[in-house]
């Protein structure tokens, strides 16, 4: 039994679609907050139970009998992720999981200025003190590219802060690899990395871009509380514009800089560039 949190988002909705392909579907299970939003994976076979990582015994339950336990990272900054991430991994290990496999960050270290990193960083120690068998999927940056590039096919400009090389990664590519982890023989022990084949900056997503359209798209590169006036000004809070320049400030420190080859060696082909992403998306 292999049991995937998260099962209704992208991410774990996705996962779970691969590991159907692979498996049977009474292998898998899903612990999810609203079983009724998973009814479509029930009426196929699979098994759904309610669990959050809010409700310790709710996740305990959805847990049962489980060989695996994927769980998917939360993302709501005013939450203590860090807590329930605990609730999580104690669940999993509470109900006899051999191994728990956690969607972590690439460059989940210290001294990563991304604020997000130090929930990664504090998840990884409580896996690595559970005493089961863990990996961290450190997962490149899979969010829609026009998050980090701003309006570009409206303005004609990446108009951001100073940013660095990263290996833009496809979503869809990460949850096909998860669901050949999970599936697999194989075995990870502790953080791999999973990202796109190369690292690419706003200035070579510029010359992209400019190729695709035809025309050209300009790299402007704005101060960073000029970039925060901006943001407020178009409604942003400004909490969270703050915590999305940490994010640029880390890729211009070279936290994302590294592209790793596994991707590929578990999807058994060339993972979806940046390029790919950006003509798939571009507006006709």
């Amino acid at each position: 039994m292999i049991v995937v949190t998260g099962a209704t988002g992208g991410l774990g909705g996705s996962t779970v679609e691969h590991l159907l392909r692979r498996i049977p579907a009474g292998r898998i299970g899903v612990s999810v907050r609203d079983a009724a939003k998973a009814r479509h994976l029930a009426d196929r076979g699979v098994r759904v139970r309610q669990g959050s990582y809010e409700d310790p015994a709710a996740l305990r339950d959805s847990f049962d009998g489980a060989e695996q336990v994927l769980l998917v990272s939360g993302n709501d900054p005013a939450a203590d992720m860090v807590g329930l991430h605990r609730n999580a991994v104690e669940a999993a290990v509470a109900a006899g999981a051999r191994r728990i496999l956690y969607t972590s960050q690439q460059g989940a270290v210290p001294g990563n200025p991304y604020r997000p990193s130090d929930i990664h960083i504090a998840t990884e120690a409580i896996l690595g003190d559970s005493g089961v068998a863990w990996t961290a999927l450190r997962n490149g940056a899979y969010g829609p590219l026009d998050q980090v590039l701003g309006p570009w096919q409206r303005t004609g400009v990446i108009a951001q802060p100073q940013d660095g090389p990263v290996p833009y990664t496809d979503r869809a590519d990460i949850a096909e690899a998860t669901a050949v982890v999970l599936a697999g023989d194989r075995s990870f022990d502790g953080p791999v990395t999973l990202t796109a084949p190369a690292a690419v900056t706003f200035d070579d997503l510029a010359e992209i871009a400019s190729g695709l359209t035809g025309r050209t798209v300009k790299r402007v590169t704005l101060d960073d509380e000029q970039w925060v006036t901006g943001q407020i000004t178009t409604g942003v809070p400004e909490q969270v514009a703050r915590l999305m320049l940490t994010w640029y400030q880390a890729a211009r420190a070279g936290c994302f800089a590294d592209a790793d080859p596994l991707l590929a060696e578990l999807l058994g082909r060339a993972p979806r560039t940046a390029a790919d992403r950006l003509a798939a998306h571009i507006d006709t």
